[in-house]
């Protein structure tokens, strides 16, 4: 038997570097993925989905982001299992008992609310261990595992949790970190055959029966490998064997960081070239990480490049903690400007600041610098699409 495992699909989720244009195509393609991976597990012979938390990315969802997904599942000829998990938990107030989802849930669609198993069919069952505050005071997987009986005879049973395992996260918070030591033994005495993960955004085999599917859009750019479904295959004829896990790319939208050293005009270039040769523009995200040291005129040239990424990319920020990029006039900068007098006097003292030791005034001073040089029509950049 098969069944899709999926995960961490945070419907709503909103991206701050994204303008409302572009923050409306993010959403839709998180939508439009429920829609790919009901398509695959109808094409794979799967049996049922389950969805290992964070269907939404808050309790506070509207109406339409409720509906439009519920709407995407109820044309699928399957069930699916959905998990409450850190993002959107069964609590007082959670979405899972609002008037929205309770009118917008279809019959396919099951809530994941307590640890009693749910026949998918006879023969196939799914339990759950539900979120019910943002900070659980316990091993929800763990306590769910220890209180169930052994499977019956003949019956798959697939478990489906959400959290940091101590084998994958040990920094995690300790006091409900999933312990895959209770994990494996209540897998070696047949009350689960195999473990459906969410909060992981990455997908990860933690053991052959316990994996994260990770998000089927990425979201962030820490993600390694993001964007993923799981069909999973049990041999119902010998549960001792391992299941089968595929691994499905269903995503389109990309996180990419963008790391370089620049030193001067030939970077800078090579920059612009990087990203030209980037595909699907539209669904990227570019994570900017840049180091060095540039001269005004080639700090202009950088500019025209990012604002040329801004046009054509779905949106980028700067990475603070990992940018260090210092601009220092070089004597060629000014040197067609032509300024005399006062005029001069001021380019001369903004030059000095640039160059000096306090930072704050530097940065300031490079940057007023920098515009006159792309106002002046002077600089290396200059007659660039910006």
């Amino acid at each position: 038997m098969r069944f899709l495992h999926t995960a961490d699909w945070q419907l709503g989720m909103g991206r701050r570097y994204l303008d409302p244009e572009r923050q409306g195509q993010f959403d839709a393609a998180r939508r439009d993925v429920l829609g790919t991976l009901g398509r695959l597990a109808v094409s794979e012979g799967c049996e049922a989905i389950v969805v290992g938390g964070d269907v939404f990315e808050t309790n506070t969802e509207s109406a339409r982001t409720v509906r439009q997904a519920m709407e995407k599942l109820k044309a699928l000829p399957l069930k699916v299992f959905l998990l409450p998990g850190n993002h959107d938990p069964l609590n007082a107030a959670s979405i899972w008992d609002s008037e929205r989802f309770l009118q917008a849930c279809p019959p396919n669609v099951v809530v994941l609310r307590d640890g009693h198993p749910v026949q998918v069919r006879p023969g196939f069952e799914v339990v759950g261990a539900p979120w019910r505050s943002k900070r659980p005071t316990s091993d929800l997987l763990g306590d769910l595992l220890e209180a169930l009986e052994p499977a019956p005879p003949g019956v798959v049973r697939v478990a489906v949790g959400h959290g940091a395992v101590d084998a994958v996260a040990p920094q995690a918070e300790p006091v409900s970190l999933i312990r895959i030591a209770g994990v494996r033994a209540a897998l070696e005495a047949g009350k689960a055959h195999y473990v459906a993960l969410g909060d992981r955004h990455s997908t990860t085999e933690v053991t052959p029966r316990v994996w994260y599917s990770g998000a089927p859009e990425p979201t962030d750019f820490d993600e390694v490998d993001a964007g993923n479904v799981l069909v999973v295959e049990i041999d119902e004829a010998d549960l001792t064997l391992a299941p089968k896990v595929a691994r499905h790319r269903v995503g389109t939208w990309r996180f990419e960081p963008v790391t370089v050293e620049l030193s001067g005009a030939a970077d800078v270039e090579a920059l612009r070239a990087r990203l030209a040769d980037l595909p699907d523009k539209d669904r990227t995200i570019l994570n900017f990480a840049l180091r060095g040291t540039l001269s005004v005129a080639e700090k202009d040239a950088l500019d025209a490049v990012r604002d040329e990424a801004a046009d054509l990319f779905a949106g980028f920020r700067d990475s603070s903690s990992r940018t260090d990029l210092a601009i220092r006039p070089a004597d060629d900068d000014f040197d067609a400007l032509g300024l005399t007098g006062f005029a001069a006097r001021a380019l001369d003292d903004l030059r000095e600041l640039a160059g000096g030791a306090d930072e704050a005034a530097a940065r300031q001073a490079s940057d007023a610098l920098g515009l006159l040089v792309r106002l002046s029509g002077t600089g290396i950049g200059a007659g660039r699409a910006s």
